[in-house]
């Protein structure tokens, strides 16, 4: 019995987050979905294609709906950078997720996708309220870009298996991507945001 009650009260839940992304100004932000986190590009993560193709799926909602849809992309200024070198194609967005001409595309070149671009005023214009985040790295700049955001005033929803990592290093120890992308996915499940699977977001 109390298992069923557990059940519907999360099932209420979901429905209760799709009835307001469609009664509030809600935007799609794609976060560096670039060439060089795919296959032989400088920085491949965990399983980019299944996380880009979810993200084409919520690009595709978005774009039917007639929502709007930022795509970010990070350009590397520093001497040392060794990937999203500007004018490569590694720095490119990726096929999957080709912006169109209308769409807006925001250039950056920190973590936080907030930091020293035109992010905030651009979604205030709007009257956004609401952001649908997904995109690479989940431990950096999704991360970064979700904390900003819910500390701006906007909630946020992210689509966790829309987005991607890697393995990380601490202490000569490896943390596997699975359990990188599982740690900050429910760090940011506890307060920044709510955090769901492109089929539970998209579910009629």
């Amino acid at each position: 019995m109390k298992k069923t009650i557990v059940i519907a009260f999360f099932l209420i839940s979901i429905c209760s987050l799709k009835a307001q992304v469609k009664d509030m100004k809600t935007a799609l932000v794609l976060i560096d979905i670039q060439n060089d986190y795919f296959k032989d590009g400088k920085m491949e993560l965990y399983n980019p294609e299944k996380a880009g193709d979810n993200a084409k799926l919520l690009l595709n909602a978005f774009r039917k709906n007639k929502m709007p849809v930022i795509h970010i992309q990070h350009l590397s200024t520093r001497p040392e950078s060794t990937f999203f070198i500007p004018q490569t194609p590694g720095a490119e967005i990726n096929e999957r997720v080709s912006p169109l001409n209308n769409e807006k595309i925001i250039i950056k070149h920190y973590p936080n996708s907030f930091r020293e671009t035109d992010l905030l005023d651009y979604l205030k214009n709007m009257g956004i309220e609401k952001l649908v985040i997904c995109g690479m790295m989940t431990h950096m700049c999704v991360d970064a870009t979700t904390r900003a955001a819910k500390d701006f005033g906007f909630e946020c929803l992210v689509i966790g298996d829309a987005c991607a990592t890697k393995d990380l290093e601490i202490n000569n120890e490896t943390v596997k991507a699975s359990e990188v992308q599982k740690s900050f996915l429910s760090a940011l499940n506890y307060f920044y945001a709510s955090v769901l699977t492109s089929e539970e977001f998209l579910k009629p």
